[in-house]
């Protein structure tokens, strides 16, 4: 993934995030139980901060390709944190809105690709001259 599209998606997350906090809060307290109403701000919470962690590593890959130093792996974090956003907060978020329970075994996946992503970020760490 590129940093353009990756920064671009960060904006697209951050904003939808803060738009589902305030929908839990405000659209959703009376029309959903206690329980969901808490996992669809645990949706928008991850979603939120790791709209914030796509932003960071597409900010630190285009400062990478200006310095001369790109790596494959900014995208791979970019991707995984796009496809952990997407999945984590996505299922959880249908399920609190009437989609099947069964949703809730998929959501482990988008916790995987965020725990990858992560990873992927530890890695470039690694790799990164000191």
């Amino acid at each position: 993934m590129s940093a353009k599209i990756g920064i671009i998606l960060a904006g697209l997350f951050g904003f939808i995030g803060v738009a589902a906090g305030a929908f839990g809060a405000h659209g959703l307290r009376d029309k959903v139980s206690p329980r969901d109403l808490e996992i669809w701000h645990t949706g928008a919470h991850y979603q939120q901060l790791h709209a914030l962690a796509l932003l960071v590593i597409a900010l630190w890959a285009m400062q990478a390709r200006t310095g001369g130093q790109p790596t494959a792996l900014h995208g791979v974090a970019m991707a995984l944190f796009t496809a952990g956003i997407l999945i984590f907060s996505g299922t959880l978020y249908a399920m609190t809105l009437g989609g099947p329970r069964w949703l809730g075994a998929i959501t482990p996946l988008g916790g995987l690709c965020l725990l990858g992503a992560w990873a992927t970020v530890a890695l470039i760490g690694l790799r990164s001259a000191s």
